[in-house]
């Protein structure tokens, strides 16, 4: 079990999101108000608050969002999950559709942190069913 340390959402993909505390989860959709949020697999991304922190040990100052991430959740290695797993937190269910991306060029991200960890580490998911999420929550693997 994990618990929520960010609910962070963007009005623009490929920039930092800003930590909101807690955000409505749409079903087959995403966050409200988030850029990332849409009918395809990527509606909610996923970091482990260990990574960022192991990030920030190397001297950087990175903030919650600042890589991308919608849920940054603390006691989840989100990477060693397979594709498929199902994640709960409160009513919310969601399903892990993608491990890691791509990146094709460096995004404002990369440009200002000079490394962006959410290719290596993060999780993407699909909002099986919604509800509310806030820092604080635990989160799950079903």
């Amino acid at each position: 079990m994990g618990s929520v340390m960010a609910v962070c959402i963007s009005e623009q993909r490929g920039t930092k999101k800003i930590n909101i505390g807690k955000d409505e989860l749409i079903e087959n959709y995403g966050l409200k108000n988030d850029s990332h949020a849409g009918d395809w697999h990527r509606q909610v991304s996923l970091l482990c608050y260990e990574r960022v922190e192991e990030f920030r040990a190397k001297g950087s100052k990175v903030g919650d969002g600042d890589f991308g991430e919608n849920l940054l959740v603390k006691g989840i290695d989100f990477k060693t999950l397979p594709v498929g797993t199902i994640l709960g937190c409160n009513d919310v269910l969601l399903e892990i559709t993608q491990i890691g991306k791509l990146c094709h060029s460096h995004c404002k991200i990369y440009e200002e942190v000079g490394d962006c960890i959410m290719p290596r580490e993060g999780v993407f998911a699909k909002v099986m069913h919604g509800g509310t999420i806030s820092v604080g929550d635990d989160l799950y693997v079903k």
